[in-house]
């Protein structure tokens, strides 16, 4: 067994550096519609979010397995290869969580990988059997099956609560959603951790196979686990405030019950792609639950202008990745220099999107207070994005709420007896 060398350290570092970027990239995917519908205040939830990714991260190595010994063939890999990879990842993770959209870090990850192995040795390199089954075929699945799974299951919790008209008793429901909500959002941090720490541990143990410190095939060590999971729970707890944003406002407008149905089905969708070991994308598990709830609310409207941005990084991010990594890879081939100018070109770089950032911050103090689309913050009114044709036509199948009438009205009109538009909002007063 050889000693860790400059070379392989770098790359250690230069992974849990990605782990870092992922996990506030991607801290949205669990806590974006809690803080967007006011059940926990911004940084008490990505700290809770934190500390669940830590413990996430202990509880399986099947996704570090796929990572490890699955995607590419350890045979002929060096480790340069792994270090222009990560370099993809990085850059691409960067770029767009400065334009705020909710892209797959798992996706760049493989982009890079793919990429920099072909420059490296091929695509006799590539498993393309299991990418297809690990990777690319949950990459469609998990969005549709996660948001058909959230829209049916907000459309079920209105339908249950349909003659909830007592004021007293709305509030006492909304509590409990909220309470469904925060439990929930615990839950995807807890997927996440379980499903992306895991990423990165796959990318190590794979760096210290082509380094001979390891055995093909080695399960990654506890040292490895544990860094993986501090650094995705740091990277978590910084908060990617910009991609909350448009996760919690930018999609659509979401109520506790809806946050509710889209958190629990995105997280059972993640936790049950662990255990059978697919490498899915969370981001896009979450982005589809999310859509998936905006359609099951009567009037609840999709902003497909912001979707259709998503979908188009979705597709961008393992191509662009991938050329990214090939680049790099192609910088490291050269020897020492090159490796030294493919280093020097991801500081830079991630430096100035760093300083881009710096132009108009988003944190904390102000994720829920600009309007996306023109939508107001509060969703009171509607005056962005118009409902469009798919979210009109799903949403008819189910007949309007009505809310009750006030007390002094009622010797004059009689009550209605249907569900109240939301059981998070009181009457209204006529």
């Amino acid at each position: 067994m050889e000693h860790i060398t400059l070379l392989l350290a770098i790359v250690v570092v230069t992974a849990l550096v990605f782990d870092f970027t992922n996990g506030f990239h991607d801290t949205a995917n669990a806590m974006a519609t809690t803080i967007s519908t006011g059940a926990m205040k911004p940084k008490t939830a990505v700290a809770m979010s934190a500390v669940l990714n830590l413990i996430g991260a202990f509880l399986s190595v099947e996704v570090a397995k796929t990572i490890s010994g699955g995607i590419v063939n350890e045979d002929g890999i060096r480790t340069e290869v792994i270090f222009a990879a990560l370099v993809g990842a990085i850059l691409w993770n960067l770029l767009t969580w400065l334009v705020g959209l909710p892209s797959s870090s798992s996706h760049a990850l493989f982009g890079g990988l793919i990429g920099a192995a072909v420059m490296s040795a091929g695509w006799s390199s590539i498993n393309g059997g299991t990418v297809v089954t690990k990777v690319l075929l949950p990459a469609i699945a998990a969005p549709l099956v996660a948001g058909l799974a959230a829209m049916l299951a907000t459309r079920l919790t209105y339908r249950i609560n349909r003659n909830v008209t007592d004021p007293n008793q709305l509030k006492s429901t909304a509590k409990g959603y909220r309470a469904g909500q925060i439990a929930s959002a615990g839950l995807v941090s807890l997927a996440h951790g379980t499903n992306d720490a895991q990423k990165t541990m796959g990318i190590i143990t794979l760096a210290l196979v082509t380094g001979g410190v390891l055995a093909p095939g080695s399960n990654p060590p506890m040292w490895v686990i544990v860094s993986a999971g501090i650094a995705i729970a740091l990277g978590t707890y910084l908060g990617g405030w910009r991609i909350i944003r448009t996760m919690g406002k930018g999609l659509t407008d979401l109520r506790p019950p809806q946050g509710f149905a889209a958190q629990t089905s995105a997280a059972t969708v993640i936790l049950a792609s662990s255990h059978l070991g697919f490498s899915l994308s969370t981001t896009q598990s979450c982005s589809g639950a999310v859509m998936g709830a905006g359609l099951g609310r009567k009037g609840g409207v999709v902003r497909w202008s912001t979707a259709t941005r998503m979908f188009v990084a979705w597709g961008l991010t393992l191509p662009a990745a991938g050329l990214v990594g090939a680049g790099a890879e192609f910088l490291t081939k050269q020897g020492p220099w090159g490796i030294t100018v493919t280093a020097l070109l991801l500081v830079g770089g991630s430096f100035a999107i760093w300083l881009a950032s710096r132009r108009q911050p988003v944190d904390h103090t102000n994720v829920n207070d600009t309007a996306v689309d023109g939508t107001d913050i509060d969703g009171s009114a509607t005056t962005g994005e118009p409902q469009g044709v798919v979210t009109t036509a799903i949403a008819a199948v189910q007949p309007p709420p009505i809310g009750p009438l006030p007390t002094d009205l009622m010797t004059t009109i009689p009550a209605p007896t249907a569900a109240p538009d939301d059981t998070a909002r009181p009457s209204a007063t006529v």
